[in-house]
């Protein structure tokens, strides 16, 4: 009798802990992560402007609805990314995700201290090879280097008003993620 229930109650634990470890390897063996789910706006390694969000019609969730965006997805297998636009006046920023939409990098306006962006993402066996012959191009540049192989940025500028939308969609369309330092 003993026997029966000690081998019931090592079932459940170990049922459990199955259970337990299956759950929290769901996100790594998804199809649908926030890598994926960029792929509906358009080509890597270009950026795309999303319309501006309305209640029930997000391009994506949690955007704020002042905010201008733009996403764009990369790889860095190739080689460095470099992100390049002029952006307006107001309130800009953009952020790095890794594969899964983790926010691993931020960078806004005022912590840039100017108006156009030039930024390079590269991982840290880039950053080793690039240290030994730096190319002059980077000099304006800032240099990040994360511990990624994909990812995407999104860009956001502020638009205090509908007068505003033509000329922010019109900055962000000349935005570049193309990769060449």
């Amino acid at each position: 009798m003993t026997r029966t229930i000690l081998f019931l109650v090592g079932g459940v634990l170990l049922g459990g802990i199955i259970h337990i470890a299956v759950v929290f390897m769901v996100p790594y063996y998804a199809n649908r992560d926030a890598w994926a789910q960029m792929d509906r706006f358009g080509p890597d390694d270009q950026f795309h402007v999303l319309r501006l969000p309305e209640a029930g019609a997000e391009p994506l969730t949690s955007l704020d609805p002042r905010m201008l965006h733009a996403v764009c997805r990369f790889s860095l297998a190739g080689g460095p990314v470099r992100i390049t636009a002029n952006l307006p006046d107001e309130f800009w920023s953009i952020a790095i995700f890794d594969r899964r939409g983790r926010n691993i990098y931020s960078l806004n306006d005022r912590s840039a201290e100017r108006a156009r962006l030039d930024l390079a993402v590269i991982t840290p066996v880039q950053m080793a090879q690039l240290r030994q012959d730096p190319p002059g191009s980077l000099e304006t540049a800032i240099v990040i280097e994360l511990p990624l192989n994909e990812g995407f940025a999104l860009l956001r500028a502020f638009v205090s008003d509908d007068t505003e939308v033509s000329r922010a969609t019109a900055l962000l369309q000349t935005a570049d993620c193309s990769g060449s330092l």
